[in-house]
């Protein structure tokens, strides 16, 4: 890069990342000077000369974005937890370019000619393991991303590309900005009457921030989930319930022509590259293969599950109208499943709490891991962040010293933050070649309130394990080829290593490792340990049937919605979901129009929600190996770290699974562990 440029944070890898640095006015003067550099590589790598190896051509392509990569990965994660006007901004002008750049790449002859010429090289009949694996789906890559498309077919996927962008990145401003344009404001006490102590803290808290008295309610997941649970004023649960499914379906946040936009830019897309929809365009190099089959596998799910099913809603129905509900809706479930829960368990999720401190859940979470995986995590302060909260810590590889990676953590919610829980990675590294690989894992997790430490629930504890678990698929990956490195599965592949960690939440030794009372230090109770335990599969079946509706509505979006024939899109998807839906939806129900999964970014979870559950099948069988061999067992970790978390896309993952387990997968492992079968 010129030097002159140097002063610009995203012209130069500096690691730890320098994220105070970064600033909106950095990001397109960067970018342009960036897209010009990328140009130059791309096009010396297609010159004739250029001789026609393994070596140059394909490492010279592994490499060829890299400096563009990584400013993109700081600018898209900025823009997701600490968004100002004028970083949106800046993000918004650069995202056509950026996306016809990275389009143009399986689009530019030179280059192409390059690959095929390698392809078609006795040098490539020689190679093997991931040399062969990487040239091979290279060449498919750049055949499924238009290689062999004709001028304006080419020019006609550009288009397509860039549009999709823009249409993604406004449905996810659109919904980051429904949710934060929405706050109830209490000021009668007594109308949160249910609500926990920790709940009603964070509430008053929130209304404080904002310079208000009273007790502030949000869309917030750690604010909407406690009152959708335990508020007993069901005109409040029921004005939140609809103020959360109408985000991005009613206002000047709608996204319902996006949704419309999206799917038809995606199925013309996958028409343009010679695919019936498109789901055979971005399943072809996944588990599943195609839509078809992914979809028989979410339905083959449901038929299962589906007697289950039924009998807790009889069930939840009954126990209901001892309440005095004779018929439930929506904003009724979670709160009268609660109760019931209450009652067949004598069980309160709410007494576990006190248990999780979240520095002490993290703290433990290293160690628990430590131990399996042959790792040791540090914290190091001083290293800024994007924000106060920010943690950073780095990870080393306990035999041998060697640093493998370092990552960012950030938990709780921010306006400026988007919703959910994620892992991001900035650097893709090798570290047998002394490059650490770098990431960040974030969430919106119950923040302190009023003196008191962050305390969380238990599903918040499985989010903080699941994240890491993203997270060390990334930083102990050891792949020669940055392209194959990490979490770049299949991605009914990806979800497993995450999947996988949430069993330790349930493991006794494993939770006396961290699950002690914040204030007395003492362990989780045998009792209420039992309690938790028998509660486990409490209306299981609704929580599986929740996630195949979600799998469902995606896929037949995907595969056969036709507008002209189906007409609005909100009122197909509510048809579908409500046969996976414990009570009858409302007309206007309109989740999909703020489903940031599937419509945030130009493929995201699209055609890709069966993810998983196809992964819940996969580390529910796994699990059952630590289960027989011991959960801190050194010798069963080192075998998971080996052909599960290092190889990364390096081979087939369903024969990194066979090495893992010795067998192909067994989905009974999964019902089983849900209780969903007969003999439960």
């Amino acid at each position: 890069m010129p030097e002159q440029n140097t002063d610009n944070p995203l012209l130069v890898e500096r690691l730890p990342i320098p994220f105070d640095a970064v600033k909106a006015e950095h990001v397109q003067p960067a970018v342009a000077i960036l897209l010009e550099e990328m140009r130059k590589r791309m096009d010396a790598l297609g010159r004739p000369e250029l001789p026609r190896t393994y070596e140059a051509v394909l490492l010279g392509l592994d490499h060829m974005s890299e400096p563009l990569d990584y400013a993109m990965s700081i600018v898209r994660h900025l823009e997701a937890v600490v968004t100002t006007p004028e970083l949106r901004a800046a993000y918004n002008a650069v995202q056509e370019p950026v996306s016809a750049f990275y389009s143009s790449i399986a689009l530019d002859a030179n280059l192409w000619a390059a690959v095929k010429a390698v392809n078609a090289s006795e040098e490539a009949r020689l190679l093997k393991g991931v040399d062969s694996r990487y040239l091979q789906k290279t060449v498919s890559g750049f055949r499924r991303a238009g290689a062999d498309l004709d001028a304006p077919g080419k020019k006609r996927l550009q288009e397509l590309d860039v549009a999709l962008t823009k249409a993604t990145t406004k449905f996810s401003e659109n919904v980051l900005d429904a949710t934060n344009a929405f706050e109830l404001l209490i000021t009668d006490e007594r109308k949160l009457a249910g609500l926990p102590d920790v709940a009603r803290s964070a509430a008053r808290e929130s209304a404080r921030s904002k310079g208000q008295e009273g007790w502030r309610l949000t869309l917030q997941a750690p604010s909407y989930i406690a009152a959708m649970t335990y508020l007993d004023d069901r005109d409040i649960r029921r004005h939140l319930w609809e103020a959360s499914n109408s985000r991005g379906s009613t206002g000047k946040y709608d996204n319902r022509a996006l949704v419309g936009e999206i799917l038809y830019l995606r199925r013309c897309k996958a028409e343009l590259l010679g695919y019936s929809d498109f789901s055979d365009l971005v399943l072809e190099e996944r588990m599943a293969q195609n839509g078809r089959r992914a979809q028989e596998f979410v339905a083959d799910l449901r038929q299962k599950t589906l007697p289950f099913f039924d009998r807790e809603n009889r069930s939840l129905r009954e126990f209901a109208k001892g309440l005095g509900y004779e018929e439930l809706h929506p904003w009724d479930v979670s709160y009268v499943a609660e109760k019931q829960r209450l009652l067949l368990y004598d069980f309160d999720e709410e007494a576990l709490r006190p248990y999780f401190e979240l520095e002490r859940v993290v703290a433990g979470m290293f160690e628990i891991f430590s131990r399996v995986l042959g790792i040791r995590v540090i914290e190091e302060p001083g290293v800024p962040g994007w924000d106060p909260a920010v943690k950073y810590y780095r990870v080393e590889d306990t035999p041998t010293g060697k640093f493998l990676g370092g990552f960012y953590t950030d938990w709780f919610p921010r306006e400026n933050k988007r919703g959910g829980a994620w892992m991001d990675a900035f650097v893709t590294g090798n570290p047998d070649v002394c490059r650490p690989h770098f990431g960040s894992i974030c969430g919106n997790l119950t923040p302190p309130v009023e003196g008191k430490p962050s305390l969380l629930t238990h599903r918040e504890v499985e989010t903080v394990f699941h994240e890491f678990g993203h997270l060390l698929h990334h930083t102990v990956s050891r792949v020669p080829v940055r392209t194959l490195a990490g979490t770049n599965v299949p991605w009914d592949f990806v979800e497993l290593p995450s999947q996988i960690m949430e069993n330790w939440c349930m493991e006794r030794k494993a939770l006396d490792l961290f699950a002690r009372h914040y204030q007395t230090g003492e362990a989780i109770p045998g009792q209420l340990f039992e309690k938790m335990r028998r509660a486990r599969t409490f209306r299981a079946a609704n929580a599986q049937m929740r996630q195949l509706g979600f799998a469902m509505v995606d896929l037949q979006l995907h595969r056969e919605y036709d507008p002209s024939r189906d007409g609005d899109v909100l009122t197909y998807s509510r048809t579908i979901l409500q046969q996976f839906n414990p009570v009858q939806l409302p007309p206007d129900y309109g989740l999909i129009a703020s489903f940031t999964h599937l419509f945030s970014s130009p493929v995201a979870y699209g055609a890709g929600y069966y993810s998983y559950k196809w992964a819940e099948v996969l580390d529910a069988d796994a699990f059952t190996r630590f289960q027989r061999e011991g959960i801190f067992n050194t010798e069963t970790g080192a075998d998971y770290r080996r052909h599960i978390l290092e190889p990364g896309d390096s081979e087939d993952p369903t024969q990194l699974y066979r090495k893992f387990m010795g067998r192909e997968p067994d989905a009974s492992a999964l019902l089983e562990r849900l209780g969903l079968t007969q003999a439960a």
